[in-house]
């Protein structure tokens, strides 16, 4: 069977699937992912098996640190993967909700419900508990997902789809409404891209190659994010301490996720003071610093920062430091190299914190907090699906309710439109 044929099939299931979960209540919903939970456990054996021959496959192939410390599955994990189901069950199901009714001169009444979007497409490399944790979220907010994992993790992805599958059908409920596609044939993600009869949105996670070729090939809506370059500004009026301790973990704590900081802006006015104490403590963690004219100037040794250094999302253990002159210069820095993702202002002045809170365009916006609390679980979402950049349907961290829409309701009383 070709790739079109394979998707078409895959999306024609996918589609008669969503049908069915668009009307199952709360209660089954939650069944089914606290019996998949219980699958998990029982077969966490056959799921680490299966992870040990991608693991030998992505040694023998020469696959990053990185990408194997992100593959490689133990018991804790798969533990993890059980209890982030259980953890969804247990969250609120937006799909239902009724909001902002409201009665009408002609005796209507008039309002929106919460309704899913129906077949999600996620297409994300690595990770095998994304399988079970995208899959997760999809089910509680009624949707189908046709899940394309990476190459490198086939047998991890098929044995843990294969425990989800299950327990859909011991619940009697549609098992198609996840399926993975089981093959590592490039071709079928392009064909999915292009599958607008059948998807109704595309979720990539992974890297910005991956990404790129998603955002620039599908012609299905896609939610994503891009680059995370996310910026730390220390204010004039900032508590310093607080500042240091924000900054470093925003860079320190975990710099390979999107999150991380990647640029720290200083006002001018603290920079003799602030700029050596942040730049040494960086260095005691093992971080690079790439300065500013005046930040090389305040510290010797630090290399200066190039064009592009403002501009890239290192995801690593690497920091680009700015002083600027002002709030104003701050939020122009970022409007120009930002992406989006997360920006945090430290200060006590209130009415620069909300200046910063009204005028940065980032999906997640903060005033004396860590970028890295941009997270769904964070959040109170209890679980993300990704983070959203765009500005259409949802921003930031994307959980139960963004994976649903809104449509109008009206109710009448046999009203006529005269």
């Amino acid at each position: 069977m070709d790739a079109k044929s394979v998707i078409n099939k895959l999306g024609a299931q996918a589609k008669a699937a969503a049908g069915i979960m668009r009307a199952v209540d709360t209660g089954a919903k939650n069944d089914a992912l606290l019996l998949a939970a219980t699958v998990l456990r029982r077969e966490a054996d056959e799921i680490l098996a299966a992870n040990a021959l991608d693991m030998q496959a992505a040694s023998k192939s020469g696959l990053s640190e990185s990408m194997q410390e992100r593959l490689q599955l133990d018991a804790a994990r798969v533990e993890a993967m059980a209890e982030g189901l259980e953890q969804i069950a247990a969250l609120p199901d937006p799909v239902g909700a009724v909001t902002n009714l409201s009665n009408r001169p002609s005796g209507i009444q008039v309002g929106h419900m919460r309704v899913p979007l129906g077949v999600i497409g996620i297409i994300y490399e690595s990770r095998p508990n994304v399988t079970a944790d995208a899959a997760g979220l999809c089910l509680k907010s009624g949707n189908a997902a046709i899940l394309r994992g990476g190459s490198e993790a086939i047998h991890s992805n098929r044995a843990v789809a294969a425990c989800l599958r299950r327990a859909l059908v011991d619940s009697d409920l549609p098992q198609d409404a996840v399926q993975l596609v089981d093959s590592t044939d490039r071709a079928l993600v392009g064909e999915l891209l292009k599958s607008e009869d059948f998807v109704d949105v595309i979720i990539p996670r992974g890297g910005r190659s991956l990404i790129e070729r998603v955002a620039s090939e599908s012609r299905v809506p896609v939610i994503k994010h891009l680059d995370g370059i996310c910026h730390v500004y220390v204010d004039s009026n900032a508590d310093l301490d607080m500042a240091l301790d924000i900054a470093i973990n925003a860079k320190v704590q975990r710099p390979g996720v999107c999150n991380a900081m990647e640029t720290l802006l200083v006002h001018r006015d603290v920079a003799n003071e602030f700029v050596p104490r942040a730049v040494h403590a960086m260095q005691a963690q093992g971080v690079e610093i790439r300065g500013c004219e005046t930040t090389c100037k305040l510290v010797k040794g630090v290399a200066e920062a190039s064009e592009q250094d403002w501009q890239t999302e290192y995801l690593a253990l690497v920091l680009s430091v700015r002083v600027v002159d002002d709030v104003e210069a701050a939020m122009q820095h970022i409007a120009s190299y930002g992406s989006g993702h997360t920006d945090t202002i430290v200060t006590r002045d209130y009415d620069t914190a909300q200046r910063f809170l009204r005028e940065v365009d980032s999906s997640s916006v903060m005033v004396n907090a860590s970028t890295r609390f941009a997270d769904g679980f964070e959040y109170g979402l209890g679980a993300e699906i990704g983070i959203s950049t765009d500005r259409l349907h949802v921003r930031g961290p994307v959980g139960l309710e963004g994976l649903t829409n809104q449509k109008w309701i009206v109710l009448g009383h046999g009203e006529v439109r005269g």
